[in-house]
C-alpha cells in the first residue's frame, strides 16, 4: 500500500489524504466532493496561498501576474496549458500582484510575470519573464524535488 499525500482542494481548501498511486485516478475532495485536480490553474489570495504552499505534499507553481502586464497576458494561456500537463505532480496557481501587494512584497516579486516553485512552504526556484510551453515544462521538471 502506498503512503498518503496531503492534497489541498482547489475549491474549498480542505486538506485531503490521497494514496500516492491514486493521484492520477481523479481523486475527489472528501469535504466538497469536487475533483482535486482540474487541469487548470487556481486563483490564490494571501490566505489561500499560505495553505496551498505549506499544507500540500505536491509542489506548487505560482504565476505572479497583473492584469495590465502584456507579457503576463501572453503567458496566461501557456500557464493554463501547463496545468493540464503538470497535474497531478504539481499544482499551478496564479496570484494577482495588484490585489496581493503584501504577499508580493514579502516574496520579493520585482518584475512580472514571475514564476516561483514551492514545496512544503520552501521556494525551490524562480524565474521571471514569459516563456513557451516547452520551456516552462522543462524548467519546472528540472526543479522538482526527488
Amino acid at each position: 500500500m502506498s503512503h498518503g499525500l496531503h492534497i489541498v482542494c482547489p475549491h474549498c481548501d480542505a486538506v485531503n489524504r490521497v494514496p500516492a498511486d491514486r493521484l492520477g485516478a481523479g481523486p475527489k475532495c472528501g469535504k466538497c466532493h469536487r475533483p482535486l485536480f482540474t487541469g487548470m490553474p487556481i486563483d490564490l489570495d494571501a490566505g489561500r496561498f499560505e495553505k496551498h504552499a505549506t499544507r500540500s505534499d505536491i509542489p506548487l507553481l505560482v504565476d505572479f501576474w497583473a492584469a495590465w502586464c502584456g507579457p503576463c497576458k501572453m503567458m496566461a494561456p501557456v500557464f493554463a496549458q501547463a496545468a493540464g500537463q503538470l497535474e497531478p505532480r504539481v499544482r499551478l496557481a496564479k496570484v494577482d500582484t495588484d490585489r496581493e501587494r503584501e504577499l508580493s512584497a514579502q516574496l520579493g516579486i520585482r518584475g512580472i510575470p514571475t514564476l516561483i516553485l514551492f514545496h512544503h512552504g520552501q521556494e525551490l526556484a524562480r524565474t521571471s519573464g514569459a516563456t513557451n510551453l516547452q520551456g516552462l515544462i522543462s524548467w519546472v521538471t528540472a526543479h522538482l524535488p526527488g
